[in-house]
């Protein structure tokens, strides 16, 4: 059914001929809601970045449908929440010791499934060119899910082929001599695909793997950020190095597209995949960090730039998704995508381009699984034991309640008056709680999310 589907709008798009724009998708890796110099960060150096920001619009409440790297991949690929595609985690959900983990929870598919429709199979079909560079982490092989070119990407989520420094060796993208970074080379395999797509319309993701582990930065920068005063919630250096790198790549890009005259013509969305990894730095003034459901695991940059198109310097405190960019390109795209596809996000095209507010709407996260610490004593997640436990949470206006499976706890905060998630509100405002968990409650039926019940036989409470 997909196959015919795709087969009768290609040839629509190529009988209609219509002009379309660009867009380019730069999803970074680990990227903290801090990290980039307009969002807060002294230490981190990030001028294209905040430059970019300037040009279009910059969303303060931006969020990843998932805290962690495949998850939140697999749902702006395939704009559904994570029940739908069942990725929930990167490997087994079966994370932590045995004996720390109350219930069974529900298995984990580790790739997307050929036979979800993703955004690049419907741009192509729209005609547009498509190349993926840098991070995949959804299967195998991007090509066979919607991309014409792919450049490193495939199953695995970090650089474990050599790291950030040559050799390397990557799908379509090998360097056998010492001295090259990544994150420098896939730049300008970015500006190489640009230059080539320049006369059709293109879709470019270039999913850096840039913030990931390992902490490998170049070394000029690595000594550039060694001799700059440093603070509590930024201070790694090679981290830094990182970040910068991130920055001038996305440069790179920018200055081809304004070269070749694309950018009027080009939609650029800058977002991170998750939190930011809190061993290498800190996403306060939110809680915690990758993994976590508390705000510093899903909350991330997130930047809209289309020169002419979309009206600089604006800033938007409205939550979006990245669900919500399946339906915006598409929109962009004009893409027709089949009735039974179903969408979880919603078309931000009308907020972009004309100021049109967002329909209210909450915003949901399920985990039906578990995933350990990997700071010892760590005061910011679920417990010192686990990032987090099962369980759900969901944001309405300002208010977002967290519920566990484990022992059926709830925790609601004001996210307005305490962004930290420290003052658990539960007992206090039991109206609220009651009519989110009932919200809740209801999305889960919805849209079939299970929830773990059977009891693990190896449990040992830990006192």
């Amino acid at each position: 059914m997909k196959k015919v589907f795709l087969l009768l709008i290609l040839l629509k798009t190529i009988a209609c001929g219509e002009s379309k724009p660009n867009i380019v998708y730069i999803n970074a890796d680990d990227l903290g809601w801090t990290d980039l110099g307009v969002q807060g960060s002294t230490y981190y150096e990030t001028p294209h970045l905040d430059r970019l920001a300037s040009s279009g619009i910059r969303f303060t409440n931006g969020y990843a449908a998932a805290a962690n790297c495949a998850p939140s991949r697999a749902c702006a690929m395939s704009g559904q929440w994570p029940q739908r595609h069942g990725v929930y985690t990167v490997g087994k959900s079966t994370r932590g010791k045995s004996k720390d983990r109350k219930l069974i929870p529900t298995p984990n598919t580790q790739t997307l499934a050929d036979s979800v429709l993703t955004l690049p199979e419907v741009l192509k079909q729209a005609g547009y060119s498509t190349t993926h560079i840098g991070k995949w982490h959804l299967s195998q092989d991007p090509l066979t899910q919607g991309f014409d070119l792919n450049l490193a990407g495939f199953e695995g989520g970090s650089p474990s082929k050599g790291g950030y420094h040559s050799p390397y060796h990557y799908p379509n993208l090998s360097n056998e001599e010492a001295g090259e970074y990544l994150t420098d080379r896939l730049a300008a395999e970015a500006v190489k695909v640009i230059q080539q797509h320049k006369d059709k319309p293109f879709f470019l993701s270039f999913a850096t793997y840039t913030v990931h582990t390992p902490i490998q930065g170049r070394k000029d920068l690595v000594a550039k950020f060694q001799a700059k005063e440093s603070n509590q919630n930024h201070y790694n250096a090679e981290y830094a190095a990182m970040v910068h790198s991130l920055d001038l790549a996305v440069g790179r890009i920018i200055q081809t597209l304004q070269e070749e005259n694309l950018l009027e013509n080009t939609l650029i969305i800058f977002t991170s995949d998750n939190g930011g990894h809190r061993g290498f730095t800190s996403n306060a003034p939110l809680r915690s960090g990758k993994g976590s459901y508390y705000e510093g695991g899903i909350r991330a940059p997130f930047i809209f730039s289309w020169l002419g198109t979309i009206e600089p310097r604006r800033v938007e405190n409205v939550p979006i998704t990245n669900l919500d960019l399946f339906p915006t390109l598409a929109a962009v795209a004009k893409a027709e995508v089949p009735d039974d596809k179903t969408l979880d996000g919603t078309s931000l095209l009308p907020l972009l381009t004309k100021a049109e507010p967002l329909t209210k709407r909450s915003l949901f996260w399920h985990f039906p699984i578990y995933l350990q610490a990997y700071l010892k004593n760590d005061s910011e997640t679920h417990d010192p034991i686990f990032r987090t436990r099962p369980g759900s949470a969901v944001r309405s206006g300002d208010w977002k309640l967290h519920q566990y499976f484990e022992e059926g706890k709830l925790e609601l905060y004001n996210l307005k008056n305490d962004p930290s998630e420290q003052i658990n509100l539960a007992q206090k405002h039991t109206v609220k709680t009651k009519e989110l968990l009932e919200l809740l409650n209801g999305w889960r039926k919805a849209t079939s999310a299970p929830v773990p019940t059977e009891l693990n036989p190896d449990y040992k409470p830990n006192p």
